[in-house]
């Protein structure tokens, strides 16, 4: 074999750790970003904060022109970029329910009953994905709370029943007990193990010992569900019910013999009770239909998850890296709306002057590290300031092409994917991708993820693509607008698509509205 030498001429991409880093920024959340800025200030002594402004600043500043600029040329060499820190604007995203107050009459079926929580939903059919957007929520000046105030100040579930255990007359022992079913409880309030389970934590293989404590949680147990709120310490979602409902006067015997009613549904298979299943519940319990109707609504206004409303609000807090304004209006009087980043999720950092001035000073190769750290500084500032803007660019994109939505809502929305907002910037999809992927856009009409903008198109009779997540508003609004007592099944929303002129087969339908969290045509026909 004859060895020699050749040169050849190639062509290749080589990812510089300047553009892993930048790739590596643009897809992180608002929270994983500032705890990588944090981690690079700890490391990089060449980067640090910039001080916040001693003058008060305006809240949210949504009709501020000059709240945020965009980025000035990335390319060039930047040692500091300013953007306010440390405070987020919240949209908190929270549920409750009520007690059941209201007048018995089978007419009033609460249709957002959870059940048992056990039904599985379809996820969205949304083109990048089922996370789609944060719940809908409406500017209402009554509402500016702060979330993270909320919930630094709410009590949890635990505290609130350690502090009303404080009221009771116990010995050390039952005290002891009581505190430790607290403990063991879930988020919800259900209590999860069983008692030989928890007395074999605690005692391990001593079978006396043991059985001891068993009696003594039995005991607890009994403290524990007379406690606020009402079902806390139930092992199962009927003994929940159930306490609820013996906690409700009797007074008068129209509401005792429903109550009785009820309590003999609850210790029916709850299958019974999820399907609505007045045929077989009549003969199980030995009442009359009417009575088993008028006990299923007296059910359906419990509250199935006692611990829901003690449920950290921080969790749910939706910080938007985005702010959408209206920006006047167009020659026909419509209005117009322009994208501006948030400010107060924006880092305000800076490369120390003294540092850097410090090795600027010196010669020689012994500071090649430090000047490693100091590029390294500079790169970091550079990503993040490209980061925002190419949030601000697509966001901005987004805006132009579904204007329609800020003008109407979500009935408006347009079809849209992402390689038309790629072919338009100039970027690739994969980019789009990344920067739609856990940022938040605040409308007028609520906060959603920048991806909840893409969807796929369905045909319609004029040739044009309706968006799926406007055919998704239609089908909320039509089972909205039903008459409850004979609900529009699949088939029939399909046809009333179809003469919309919108082409969505019943199987789609079923998907949506599944994905809408609707119930099937039986559990939303009122009994």
């Amino acid at each position: 074999m004859k060895q020699g030498l050749s040169l050849r001429v190639s062509q290749h991409l080589a990812l510089t750790p300047q553009l892993q880093q930048s790739i590596r920024l643009l897809q992180l959340s608002t929270l994983e970003l500032s705890q990588e800025i944090e981690q690079m200030l700890d490391d990089n002594p060449f980067l640090e904060k910039e001080m916040e402004d001693l003058a008060p600043r305006e809240d949210f500043g949504l009709d501020k022109q000059d709240a945020v600029a965009a980025p000035s040329d990335a390319d060039n060499d930047i040692d500091t970029w300013d953007g306010p820190m440390d405070r987020v604007s919240e949209v908190r995203v929270e549920t409750a329910s009520e007690a059941p107050d209201a007048p018995l009459d089978a007419a009033g079926v609460a249709e957002s009953w959870d059940g048992d929580g056990s039904v599985d939903f379809s996820p969205d059919d949304s083109e990048w994905g089922g996370d789609a957007p944060a719940r809908n929520q409406q500017n209402n000046d009554d509402e500016k709370a702060q979330a993270t105030e909320l919930a630094r100040n709410q009590e949890s579930l635990t505290a609130f029943l350690h502090r009303q255990a404080l009221s009771l007359r116990l010995d050390d022992t039952d005290r002891a007990a009581l505190r430790f079913l607290i403990e063991s409880l879930n988020d919800d309030g259900y209590l999860e193990d069983s008692f030989e389970t928890l007395a074999e934590s605690l005692a391990g293989d001593d079978i006396e010992q043991c059985e001891e404590l068993v009696h003594r949680f039995q005991v607890a147990l009994g403290l524990l569900q007379s406690l606020e709120p009402t079902g806390v310490g139930a092992r199962d979602l009927g003994e929940c019910l159930r306490l609820q409902l013996q906690a409700i006067p009797a007074d008068s015997e129209e509401r005792a013999a429903v109550r009785q009613t009820a309590l003999a549904i609850c210790k029916q298979p709850l299958e019974l009770l999820a399907k609505r299943d007045v045929k077989r519940l009549v003969p199980a319990i030995g009442a009359t239909e009417q009575e088993v109707k008028l006990a299923i609504a007296w059910i359906a206004r419990l509250e199935p998850k006692p611990g829901r409303r003690f449920i950290d609000v921080e969790r749910n807090v939706v910080v938007p890296d985005v702010l959408v304004t209206a920006s006047g209006v167009d020659r026909q009087g419509l209005p117009q709306f322009r994208a501006m980043l948030n400010p107060e999720v924006m880092p305000r950092l800076k490369v120390n002057d003294i540092y850097a001035n410090a090795l600027k000073g010196s010669k020689g190769d012994s500071h090649a590290g430090l000047q490693q750290r100091l590029q390294e500084a500079r790169w970091m500032i550079k990503n993040i300031q490209q980061r925002f803007d190419t949030i601000l660019r697509v966001s901005n994109a987004i805006t132009q092409r579904q204007r329609s939505f800020f003008i109407h809502g979500e009935l408006a929305m347009k079809p849209m994917v992402l390689r038309e907002i790629a072919e338009e910037l100039g970027l690739h999809e994969s980019t789009i991708s990344r920067v739609t992927t856990a940022k938040y856009m605040h409308t007028p009409y609520g906060t959603y993820e920048l991806k909840y903008f893409f969807g796929s198109g369905l045909g319609t009779d004029s040739g044009n693509n309706a968006s799926s997540t406007a055919v998704r508003a239609l089908i909320k609004q039509l089972i909205a607008s039903e008459n409850p007592k004979k609900p529009l099944s699949d088939n029939q929303l399909s046809d009333m698509l179809k003469e919309q002129g919108i082409d969505c087969a019943r199987r789609t339908v079923a998907k949506y509205r599944e994905a809408l969290r609707i119930a099937p045509t039986n559990l939303r026909k009122t009994l």
